[in-house]
């Protein structure tokens, strides 16, 4: 879907695929049919924008091959689909049945995370439709946090150098600019804006910047306008949003067995408490980036936990937010709740200017099929309406914040 901010920028929004778990190109437009089609059906719309999940070994298939790119682009266009970002945060394998701390693997000190984002990066400049004005990719933010030392901060700053110019081949053989977001995410090396600040600086800003989690932010305890301001004041741009909601529990020690009920084996749910607040606002690098020196700790075990059980087990003070995306439209019940307020001040301080902080927005609930029974989608159908009712609740509230949906296929 396609919405105008007042400022008169067009600003894409979309569902990201990495809930469904094809990995080669035949499941690829299996997946296109099986839920794409019957989300954008359910919507009642003619145009319906995907955030691409495409697993390692595909995105080199395709990056290899113009003619499978091309065919590519014309089995989304055949079914009112459109891509203008990429997600490139998972490597591969990311709806097996285990993922947990993997999907970290391989990090940015790696050349095995540089050729795949690049990778990424020549198949979006041709999936990209003819009037968007840019693509982008999100990625992990650097590595997670341990082990981290100043030879692998080294060693991922010169991928980063390499990055930026790859990038700018890409431009200059397609004509099409593609930028890269760092996705801050608990437990990780960039964990919050501060940190993002820190480790990012003197990257080249025209090509990378930061990919904004809703729910990741929520849970750095992070005031999403002062996130967006200390961003804005170091030149890291938004390249990317995705609109999500984490699990909140405000007093979790009343009933245990709520929280119980979320623990699941495939992905982390990182926790943290309020406490975390302090050491999210800090300002200095962390151990072994740029300058040398250390900042406070977001995952210190007083008020952080590695998932969810851990957190459960450590009887963490309260009030915690849970790295789990929960539905947007469908919060869990009470004790428990999300993080929806976060979301509503991060979209509205991010929209609040003259023209739209960030027109990339991915709607993006990998977490369906981990949910606790009996919300859990039983049926492809019921998965696609889930999806659908996610994207009209994000739908309505950028409507509310000021944004006209723009109902034809082709912006003037």
């Amino acid at each position: 879907m396609r919405l105008r901010h007042a400022g008169g920028r067009a600003v894409h929004l979309g569902y990201c695929t990495n809930v469904h778990p094809a990995e080669d190109l035949a499941g690829l437009l299996d997946q296109l049919d099986r839920y794409a089609v019957p989300v954008r059906t359910n919507l009642g719309t003619d145009l319906l924008g995907l955030g691409l999940w495409l697993a390692a070994p595909v995105a080199a298939e395709l990056a290899a091959d113009p003619d499978a790119r091309r065919r590519l682009r014309t089995e989304l266009s055949v079914r009112g689909l459109e891509v203008v970002t990429l997600n490139g945060f998972p490597y591969a394998s990311f709806q097996a049945p285990v993922v947990k701390g993997a999907v970290y693997h391989p990090d940015w000190t790696t050349v095995d995370r540089l050729r795949y984002t690049l990778d990424l990066a020549r198949v979006l400049a041709d999936l990209l439709p003819d009037d968007a004005a840019r693509g982008s990719v999100s990625t992990l933010p650097l590595a997670w946090r341990t082990p981290w030392d100043a030879a692998r901060a080294g060693a991922a700053r010169g991928r980063l150098d390499q990055l930026a110019a790859g990038l700018a081949a890409v431009e200059r053989d397609t004509g099409r600019p593609v930028r890269v977001g760092f996705e801050p995410e608990p437990g990780c090396v960039v964990e919050s804006s501060a940190q993002a600040v820190a480790l990012l600086s003197g990257v080249d800003t025209t090509r990378l910047g930061v990919c904004l989690d809703l729910a990741h932010l929520a849970c750095a305890w992070e005031e999403p306008a002062d996130a967006l301001d200390r961003l804005a004041t170091a030149g890291l741009p938004v390249v990317k949003v995705q609109v999500s909601a984490a699990l909140e529990a405000a007093d979790p020690a009343a009933d245990p067995a709520a929280l119980r009920r979320w623990v699941e084996p495939r992905f982390l749910h990182q926790t943290r408490a309020a406490g975390c607040a302090a050491a999210t606002a800090g300002t200095g690098t962390a151990a072994g980036g740029p300058g040398g020196s250390e900042q406070a700790d977001p995952a210190d075990p007083a008020w952080a936990a590695d998932d969810l059980d851990a957190a459960l087990d450590a009887q963490l003070p309260g009030p915690w937010r849970v790295h789990y995306h929960v539905p947007l439209h469908a919060p869990p019940e009470p004790p428990l709740g999300s993080t929806l307020p976060v979301l509503r001040a991060a979209l509205a301080a991010l929209l609040a200017g003259p023209d739209a902080g960030c027109d990339h927005l991915d709607v993006e609930t990998y977490t369906w099929g981990v949910l606790p029974a009996g919300r859990r989608p039983s049926t492809d159908a019921e998965l696609a309406a889930g999806i659908a009712a996610e994207l009209a609740f994000a739908r309505d509230e950028l409507v509310a914040l000021g944004l006209t949906p723009i109902e034809t296929a082709v912006i003037p």
